[in-house]
């Protein structure tokens, strides 16, 4: 199988490649998600685009999981915005959750919670109760590349699909222009 964007050596469609996803992410991909094989010390974007190519840089999205705070509770979130952009974690997540504060979650509580290894957190097999904040440009693009939930591999998926997510709520703004 070819991969619909980039140019990598391995692609699978993903429900017949469970055994390589983090356990939540196989319980939930679909067939229109798409496994390609990378090495995991290249996980994080700018070693991944360095070694798979720059044009994937626009044709990546980014999930972070956020902690909101409001009267001594906690909200658990994540985000996902195309990879030339950054959360508006203060404004829009912050607004969009009614929370007073609202911060990246801690690594700890990111990966304990999620059943995800950092560096390849995922939309795909979120826990339930989560809201999933999308961007808009995200479910826009034709494919995307994202976390597998390991650091070894990304699926490529349409952003249509992703806005069909459990939890998926759509919003305009929550990708700002990274710094």
């Amino acid at each position: 199988m070819r991969a619909p964007i980039g140019s990598f050596e391995e692609a699978h469609p993903a429900t017949e490649r469970r055994e390589l996803l983090a356990a939540p992410v196989a319980a939930a991909v679909t067939d229109e998600m798409i496994l390609v094989d990378t090495d995991p010390a290249k996980a994080d974007t700018a070693d991944f685009v360095a070694a798979y190519g720059q044009d994937l840089l626009e044709r990546s999205a980014n999930c972070v999981v956020v902690a909101g705070k409001r009267a001594g509770e906690t909200t658990l979130a994540a985000c996902l915005v195309l990879s030339t952009t950054r959360v508006d974690v203060n404004g829009v997540v912050r607004r969009h959750l009614g929370v007073r504060k609202a911060s990246f979650a801690p690594m700890e509580t990111a990966v304990g919670e999620t059943g995800m290894e950092y560096g390849g957190i995922t939309p795909v097999g979120l826990p339930a109760a989560w809201p999933l904040l999308i961007d808009s440009a995200v479910v826009d693009a034709p494919h995307l590349v994202i976390g597998s939930g390991a650091r070894r591999g990304k699926l490529i998926v349409p952003g249509k699909v992703l806005a069909a997510l459990p939890g998926a709520v759509v919003l305009d703004g929550l990708g700002i222009p990274a710094a």
